[in-house]
């Protein structure tokens, strides 16, 4: 067997193991690398333009589920964690892995989620014994200080309780683009023996798309690297970040946007319907993001020509109960109703937002835009009276979002 200092040897200085036999010392060993790679799966009937031949790279395959495995042992590896416990805003996926490694290190975690996150990747965080913390915050908070990043922010700065925590900060961390561009970015080279035209991958913490970016961009320049973000920056699309209109004091420190070569958004319907297409087609469960970034694949290749990798950051099984309501409701649930009340001030603002809620239907979704603080609080009071708690954003000084689920 090869024991543990050995095998973290042989992965710094590049040296294979022997995957054939598929025999490890422990778990950290099956995380993919150019050795053993995930599979690349070329779609077919999904896709009928053969000029445009579009691979999904299975990132499912991971020991633990997802593209996150690959990050995390390379952040926590590297991370003096002494006698504290290892703490990290997730939406899940780096949540699942960094538990899985963390236990076999014997390492305390604990993970902050969104509440929105789905109930099966809570109930996994839970089942490896993580310390779950909900917040009450979007999918992926725009400020670092707000929703699960602003509670593990908290921890690791606040005098009463940095001296008992840390964590790997996946938003700045640039091992986690080290991980991409050392591991995936090789495989998919390999894979396709050189002859990728287009690389598709979603902004999300934006290690994956910048390392595996360089990567590909360092290989051959022509290559074309397409970010898929969120049409919304309130979305159901989990793991993704809209940042188009972003400040840039918001926007991932890791990305580099000089390698991307274009940005095209998409709607949470188009990601869930093209998700469940591609398991009914060709018989791949991914997740809605995976959905989502594939989505756009489709679409260039009505344009274009060349061999496309889409990154495929998960399965489906881990959102059975999003896909579950989106089947029984015929798409319902993920389409939003937006009303733009910039334009008035309270009480009109409050008495036109009211107006709206009263004539939403149960379960319907509304995105109310309000333009001044004042009317903000007025309406958030009003809300409260009636037991809503609805989700916030703020955009600029003058534009605050509010989504309301009656």
């Amino acid at each position: 067997m090869i024991n543990q200092e050995k095998y973290s040897e042989n992965r710094r200085q590049g040296k294979e193991l022997d995957h054939q036999l598929r025999v490890y010392s422990d778990i950290t060993q099956l995380i993919a690398s150019p050795q053993n790679p995930t599979p690349l799966v070329r779609l077919n009937r999904i896709n009928p333009d053969k000029d445009f031949q579009i691979y999904i790279k299975l990132e499912r395959y991971n020991p633990f589920g997802s593209v996150k495995d690959r990050i995390v042992y390379e952040m926590l590896k590297a991370l003096e964690v002494r006698d504290r416990t290892v703490v990290e805003p997730s939406s899940g996926n780096t949540g699942i892995a960094l538990a899985c490694v963390a236990n076999a290190l014997g390492i305390p975690v604990e993970i902050a989620v969104p509440e929105r996150i789905p109930d099966e990747k809570k109930v996994m965080l839970k089942f490896l014994g993580a310390k779950v913390t909900e917040a009450d915050d979007a999918l992926c908070p725009l400020f670092p200080t707000e929703g699960a990043r602003g509670l593990v922010n908290a921890l690791i700065k606040s005098p009463a309780t940095k001296n008992s925590y840390v964590s790997p900060n996946q938003y700045e961390n640039e091992l986690n683009v080290q991980a991409h561009y050392q591991t995936t970015g090789p495989e998919i080279w390999k894979q396709t023996q050189g002859k990728i035209d287009y690389f598709f991958a979603g902004f999300g913490t934006c290690g994956t798309i910048t390392g595996v970016g360089r990567y590909l961009k360092e290989q051959n320049p022509k290559i074309k690297i397409i970010g898929v973000e969120p049409s919304s920056p309130n979305h159901k699309l989990p793991g993704m970040k809209r940042i188009t209109g972003l400040d840039e004091e918001f926007i991932p420190k890791i990305l580099d946007r000089s390698l991307i070569d274009d940005i095209v958004s998409v709607t949470d319907e188009e990601g869930y319907r093209t998700a469940i297409k591609l398991a009914r087609k060709d018989g791949i469960p991914v997740g809605p993001t995976t959905g989502a970034i594939l989505c756009i694949a489709l679409n260039y290749a009505k344009l274009n020509r060349g061999l496309a990798v889409v990154i495929s950051p998960d399965d489906a099984f881990k959102y059975a109960s999003y896909y579950k309501v989106i089947l029984e409701t015929g798409f319902r649930e993920i389409k939003e109703k937006e009303y733009d009340l910039c334009g008035l001030v309270c009480p009109l603002s409050k008495i036109k937002a009211i107006e709206l809620l009263d004539n939403l239907g149960e379960g319907e979704t509304a995105r109310v835009i309000l333009g001044d603080s004042e009317s903000l609080k007025s309406v958030v009071q009003e809300l409260k009276t009636r037991g809503i708690k609805p989700g916030f954003e703020q955009e600029s000084e003058s534009r605050f979002i509010l989504t309301i689920t009656i």
